[in-house]
């Protein structure tokens, strides 16, 4: 069995401990108070009997609250106010300087939290551990001095989460829309050099993987960028190359045909296209930002957002080839061909892409084979989106998320014209659904009063994010405020302006909406009593949105948050507070946003259609998902899912299994097991391994691709999921 230190480092747990630490207390106190030591190897036995049966890796607050009670239970109470006066001493020590244990425990690689804390950074790198003790120290002042001490005692409690708060005290946004567009258009500058418009489709794509890198640099949150705006530069090089082969074949043969120079120009173009998006593909996979790791980027691919007909054709180009390099995917240190976490693709299913007889047909059943290889691209449905995402003139829109599933909610610009691209979200601070459901005790009316406090909380937790950015210099980004990623403002000039009006959102997030629910009326969002009470809820979540952007002029937005590691953290949280409660804290994790349950027996069609209904309740993000088996002979199914998601819901994905065992070869799904120590550990089935650094795991977590390893709750998660299909 093991605990977690507060250094987050996870150490096996000694009864001997419990021993050592009671007996001081006891030896403190007149002898006619004391224990036996019979009675204090009792609680030792007692606390490591209820701690192996919780069945996860408790903190060492965890374990010594269980001693006192156990002490308690002994009746010896001035053993006990012992104890807790030197817990209390110690916490005060350690409240004077809360960050060197943290940093240690980073640097020697032994902080078992921060290992499992993001599945796409590998903490033993040292550009990941700068960027992590940074980030202790961005807590630290976070929470002693830039929130208030209530949003702060709430956030460690599980009752929010502000999120991203290793990067609060700089002036840092979460996520965005790159106006790539305009960067390559009218040029941009970076690192102080002037980048002109480039002359041919490979260029312009060497230029975007270099944006991609410097936008990562200066937000923490995911980014999106959109083929269509490279679709220009391959008629360029078309024009470029036809004058070569032109002079090359006239060199050869005066007679030389228009359709002998169109045959090698096109052959010529389509190498390069092959060439810049091997070079966007690997650029985005190897490069390694300020923070650790590739750029969280999303590439949008959408046939309709071209500006004419040849545009669109070559944009088609474009995504064709996006589409056979993903589905080939990267190698890996040994040779093996693996799936790639980045760039997250989306792929739009329109009319003229949907079904078959339609001109880009093609396109989508090669997206189907790539969906049932690498589990990309994802699917928005343009339908959907243009019914779901409507502007102040009434008129539809169809646009990219920011990263993995962040929405900008629609916007007309002062000229009447709709805006997203150089258009950002502020932050996100997500409420625990569940923690109020279980404080209500059934009592609906109660549950509606601490629904009010909570919201009040995370909205005064939403305004300390705004307060924080107004103010920020154009200085402090260039590449984004100056330059054209977002905007093109004047050095010294804020973005104060941005922060106002709708051209930036603040999201907030919820979790749990499936055991809140259940938590209240013992009932599922899969039955109708839990159908209409989750509803309700997200509805009342909107009022609240809704009341404040009027109220300030921000747009605030509701947004299904993606937990990875909080999920876990929520989960130990409730558990703590309210023991384990069936069907709600009886697992190491809590449900995403709206989502089904993992383990609820579900049709993938059936899913999808219920999920709809609260997806288009969650204007600032949300994705569904249906969890598939191997798909790769069966693609008629995945683009029978497909077609369903166009007709029902706007934003979906299908979920794979992509491994690869280095030590024998296995390349079939590699499995979670229990250690004998209760630890859920990946094995491969076929020879037994379980070092982590001799294997290849993709999973899907949150809307995106995690490739290195994740908590123990994000991983019971995963074991747990029940197939759709």
């Amino acid at each position: 069995m093991k605990i977690i230190k507060r250094s987050g480092a996870e150490v096996t747990f000694d009864p001997k401990k419990i021993v050592i630490a009671v007996t001081k207390a006891n030896e403190s106190v007149v002898p006619s108070a004391r224990m036996s030591e019979i009675q204090i190897k009792r609680i030792a036995e007692d606390v490591e009997s209820a701690a192996a049966n919780i069945n996860r890796s408790l903190s060492v607050e965890e374990i010594q609250d269980m001693v006192e009670d156990q002490i308690m239970n002994q009746r010896a109470f001035e053993v006990a106010r012992r104890y807790i006066t030197y817990r209390y001493n110690r916490a005060l020590v350690r409240k004077s300087n809360t960050t060197d244990d943290q940093i240690l425990s980073l640097i020697e690689c032994n902080n078992e939290e921060v290992k499992q804390e993001n599945s796409n950074k590998n903490p033993t790198v040292n550009s990941v551990q700068r960027d992590y003790m940074a980030g202790e120290v961005s807590k630290d002042i976070t929470k002693r001095i830039l929130l208030p001490s209530d949003i702060v005692e709430a956030h460690e409690n599980g009752l929010i989460h502000f999120h991203d708060a290793d990067y609060f005290a700089q002036h840092m946004h979460n996520c965005d829309l790159v106006n790539l567009e305009d960067m390559l258009q009218n040029g941009t500058v970076i690192s102080g050099t002037l980048i002109e418009k480039p002359h041919s489709f490979s260029t312009a794509c060497n230029i975007a993987t270099q944006i991609i890198a410097q936008v990562a640099s200066c937000q923490y949150g995911g980014q999106s960028i959109s083929l269509t705006h490279l679709a220009p530069f391959v008629d360029i090089s078309r024009k470029r190359i036809r004058v070569q082969v032109e002079a090359e074949l006239k060199e050869i043969d005066e007679n030389v045909t228009a359709a002998q120079i169109d045959k090698i120009t096109e052959k010529r173009l389509l190498e390069e296209i092959q060439k810049g998006v091997q070079m966007i593909q690997y650029q985005v996979v190897t490069l390694m930002t300020t923070n650790g790791q590739a750029p969280f980027v999303t590439v949008f691919m959408y046939l309709n957002e071209a500006k004419n007909e040849q545009e669109k054709k070559d944009l088609a180009l474009i995504i064709e080839e996006t589409l056979k390099q993903r589905y080939q995917g990267v190698k890996n240190e040994k040779g093996v061909w693996i799936t790639p976490a980045f760039p997250k693709l989306i792929y739009v299913l329109e009319e003229d892409n949907i079904r078959e007889g339609t001109p880009y047909w093609y396109l989508t059943k090669l997206a189907a084979k790539c969906t049932a290889k690498r589990m990309v691209p994802d699917y928005i449905s343009e339908k959907i989106m243009l019914q779901n995402k409507i502007d102040k003139n009434g008129d539809g829109h169809c646009y990219t998320c920011m990263g993995c599933r962040s929405f900008l909610t629609p916007y007309v610009d002062e000229e009447g014209k709709p805006k997203y691209y150089g258009r950002f979200n502020q932050g996100v601070v997500t409420v625990n659904l569940v923690d109020i459901g279980l404080s209500a005790n059934k009592d609906m009316d109660k549950f509606w009063q601490i629904f009010d406090e909570r919201m009040e909380l995370c909205h005064r937790a939403l305004q300390a994010r705004h307060e924080r950015l107004t103010g920020t210099l154009s200085d402090a980004a260039p590449i984004l405020w100056q330059h054209g990623a977002l905007l093109r403002l004047k050095k010294g000039e804020t973005i104060d302006k941005y922060l106002h009006g709708g051209y930036s959102t603040l999201s907030l997030g919820y979790a749990g909406l499936w055991e809140c629910v259940y938590s209240l009326i013992d009932k599922k969002l899969t039955e109708t009593e839990g159908k209409e009470l989750g509803l309700q809820i997200m509805k009342k979540l909107n009022e609240y949105t809704a009341k404040w952007k009027a109220e300030e002029c921000i747009d605030y937005s509701l947004y299904g948050t993606p937990l990875e590691s909080t999920t876990y953290k929520f989960s130990k949280c409730l558990q703590q507070r309210f023991g384990i409660v069936k069907n709600v804290t009886d697992k190491n994790y809590i449900t995403n946003s709206y989502h089904v349950h993992v383990t609820e027996p579900i049709d993938a069609f059936d899913k999808l259609a219920l999920e709809a209904e609260f997806q288009a309740l969650s204007p600032g993000g949300a994705i569904s998902y249906v969890e598939v088996p191997d798909m790769k002979n069966n693609l008629d199914a995945v683009l029978s899912v497909m077609q369903f998601i166009y007709d029902h819901i706007m934003y979906a994905e299908l979920n794979t299994k992509s491994d690869y065992c280095q030590v024998c070869g296995w390349d079939g799904e590699i499995e979670v097991k229990e250690d004998s120590d209760g630890k859920l550990i990946w094995t491969c089935p076929n020879c037994g391994n379980t070092d982590q650094d001799k294997m290849n795991v993709a999973r899907r977590t949150c809307g995106y691709i995690g490739t290195q390893y994740w908590n123990q709750g994000r991983t019971q998660e995963i074991k747990e999921r029940v197939l759709h299909l």
